[in-house]
């Protein structure tokens, strides 16, 4: 190697030993001691230094998290060390027993135990060789689980290469083992996005972290805003410690994210004190927990406890009860959503239960209802999934009087009466009829939406008046408006018809294809999808003519999309609503065919998020893309740059952690002026 090339490997070295301090003391040690800014340039400087040197990329650089996607399923691989559940206890009593068994084994008059919390995840196994990651698994059966390492290495918190402990060296082979799970807030999120685009809602976050750690595609798995935290291990070689505090202690100078919430407990009082406070105080944290876990602190004895056929003897879970209420189901109702799913509704007499009133709980579909046989006038168990979904758990068959009424799901929309049919791919009905009053309304206001046409002013109400008085028969009348049919509804002056009609005519200007997409509503079509099809086809034109071989030929598109797409261009209304877009002077953003635009931004990418004071995003949108840039609407490290507004949220975020460059809207606008 010559002389340039050995100093660039060690700046890039150096590069990386400092991002990985600062990700220490960001995500372990929660005590970060740079700006946001000054992380942003160092990894800048990285993922510029490794593009112009690519041969000196490593495995475990900060730039690799996201690798590329699986081929079919997961490889099957048989944990060294194997990872066993743990008994239940649910009462005072039932822990004072396994405090005694513990005693009596151990023959001791105290233990000293340490109390953690039992978070509501999937579990994992990792194994570091001589301190890099080269293997991470999924529990499975306890003997032999799923090898998921691509998709763990895109969660940040996970250390690729181990931190050097100072006088110790690194160990040559460490199965560290944890819950990988998603955080409240990102499960909203999640199942938010899923909603808008009429996809499967996770009905709790532990659902959703398995399903997003066995995704295939690495890329949506670094989407979901995953983490996790390491509660127990094996170290080959000696250890350096002789409890479970000390170890976990261990384990996070080594840079493995461990939990804080951890209490070395010595006697049963004190446990028992650390599992009312968190079945009181756990709905607070920012991760769901369904208990606490106690285990014997002294590792010796550990091992001198042993295990059963099933459990470790030295070490239990403390089960929350679930906060449930009792309440009376005083109507089933259909919901129909925007896509045709007719959702069956449970309304209950208000009850409050964990934290809020709940009045409402969906029972899924009709196959779920049927199965615990939900009649209008039963009482009724119901709790909140992870304490966030309303959910009816069971019937109280004992409480019936013999009034209650058996809900028979109609053949017809109870909407528009069209005609009901099954989902071949799902438990769910549907209402086919494009124009079914309350899918319209679904539609309308998803057309409008932030993430759609992003047009102010039209609220529910609103909306709802228009379909109901006839104004609007269809998403394509929305733009056609007249400031008389507005001034013909309630409550809708001169001015606000103004404002309506004026936010209208910007919105519908230049419109980027993908944006357009999305807002049409089409079934399985969210935002990414909508920018697949956008960047495979160059216009509105070759994506109707597009052949079910064509678009599962895009690389994220499967049959399902496939099929809804070409259903939704059938469709015999499909032509006439167009027809009424480009009346009302709908204009798409369109590339020319076979040619990139060209211009000062050509190559590069941009995220635009928050509220812009001087335009709005479809307008910022429209001045990047004529300057040649591209506009996407989801984070990555290929992004160049994000335009970041008022409100930002958490697309912000996941900017700052990929250090990505960020323009505020000042900064933005002297970029394009610059260019004018």
């Amino acid at each position: 190697m010559d002389t340039v090339g050995a100093s660039v490997e060690q700046e890039l070295a150096a590069l990386r030993e400092r991002i990985d301090a600062h990700n220490y003391r960001y995500y372990v040690l929660d005590a970060p001691d740079i700006s946001d800014a000054e992380y942003d340039h160092l990894y800048r400087q990285l993922v510029a230094l490794e593009a112009a040197y690519p041969l000196f990329v490593t495995p475990d650089s900060p730039t690799q998290r996201v690798g590329a996607k699986a081929a079919g399923r997961f490889p099957t691989v048989r944990h060294e060390m194997p990872l066993f559940s743990l008994n239940n206890a649910f009462t005072r009593e039932e822990l004072d027993e396994f405090h005694e068994r513990v005693l009596k084994l151990a023959n001791r008059d105290q233990v000293t135990y340490a109390v953690e919390l039992k978070i509501d995840g999937l579990a994992i196994s990792l194994t570091y060789q001589s301190g890099l990651l080269s293997l991470g698994a999924t529990r499975g059966d306890g003997a032999e689980g799923e090898d998921v390492t691509l998709n763990l290495r895109t969660i940040r918190s996970l250390p690729l290469r181990l931190r050097q402990v100072e006088g110790q060296p690194l160990p040559d082979w460490m199965n560290p083992c944890g819950e990988v799970y998603m955080p409240k807030a990102a499960f909203e999120q999640l199942n938010a996005e899923q909603a808008a685009k009429g996809d499967k809602i996770f009905a709790n976050p532990r659902n959703a972290a398995a399903g997003s750690l066995r995704q295939l595609d690495p890329q949506i798995t670094a989407g979901r805003q995953l983490d996790m935290f390491i509660y127990s291990g094996h170290v080959r070689g000696g250890l350096p410690f002789h409890t479970h505090g000390e170890m976990l202690d261990y384990f996070r100078q080594l840079g493995l994210r461990v939990s804080p919430y951890v209490d070395i407990c010595h006697t049963m009082d004190e446990v028992w004190a650390v599992c009312e406070k968190w079945r009181t105080e756990g709905r607070h944290l920012p991760f769901a927990i369904d208990g606490v876990v106690i285990k014997v602190n002294e590792l010796a004895l550990q091992q001198e406890l042993g295990f059963t056929a099933k459990f470790p003897r030295w070490a239990i879970a403390f089960k929350f009860p679930p906060e449930e209420a009792i309440t009376r189901v005083r109507d089933i109702v259909l919901q129909v959503g925007r896509t045709g799913a007719v959702t069956p509704v449970a309304e209950l007499e208000p009850v409050f239960l964990a934290g809020s009133t709940v009045a409402r709980a969906t029972l899924h579909n009709r196959e779920e209802m049927l199965r615990k046989d939900i009649r209008i006038g039963d009482h009724v168990l119901i709790r909140k999934a992870a304490e966030i979904i309303p959910e009816v758990i069971r019937v109280l068959p004992e409480k019936r009087t013999g009034t209650e009424i058996l809900f028979t799901y109609p053949d017809a929309c109870p909407t528009c009466h069209s005609p009901l049919q099954p989902d071949e791919r799902s438990p769910l009905i549907l209402c086919i009829n494009w124009n079914c009053p309350d899918r319209l309304k679904g539609r309308l206001s998803h057309f409008v939406s932030r993430n759609a046409m992003d047009i102010e002013g039209f609220g529910d109400v609103l909306i709802e008046q228009l379909v109901d008085t006839g104004r609007v028969k269809d998403i394509a009348d929305l733009l056609g408006l007249t400031r008389s049919d507005l001034l013909a509804l309630e409550r809708i002056g001169e001015k606000s018809a103004d404002n309506l009609l004026a936010a209208m005519t910007t919105k519908k200007q230049n419109v980027p294809l993908g944006r357009f997409l999305f807002a049409l509503g089409i079934r399985h079509v969210g935002k990414e999808v909508a920018l697949l099809l956008a960047e495979a086809f160059p216009s509105l034109e070759s994506l109707q003519q597009a052949s079910s071989e064509q678009l599962t030929a895009i690389h994220g598109i499967g049959q399902q999309i496939a099929e809804s797409v070409i259903n939704f261009f059938a469709d015999p209304a499909t032509p006439e609503v167009f027809a009424k877009f480009h009346q009302a002077g709908l204009t798409l953003l369109l590339p020319i065919p076979g040619e990139a635009v060209a211009g000062p931004l050509s190559g590069q990418s941009f995220v635009i998020t928050g509220t812009l004071d001087t335009m709005g995003r479809n307008e910022a949108a429209a001045e990047l893309e004529k300057l040649g840039g591209s506009v996407k609407d989801t984070i990555s490290k290929k992004i160049t740059c994000v335009i970041v507004g008022k409100n930002p949220g958490s697309k912000l975020e996941k900017a700052e952690k990929l250090g990505l460059q960020i323009l505020d809207e000042a900064a933005f606008l002297a970029m394009i002026r610059g260019y004018a």
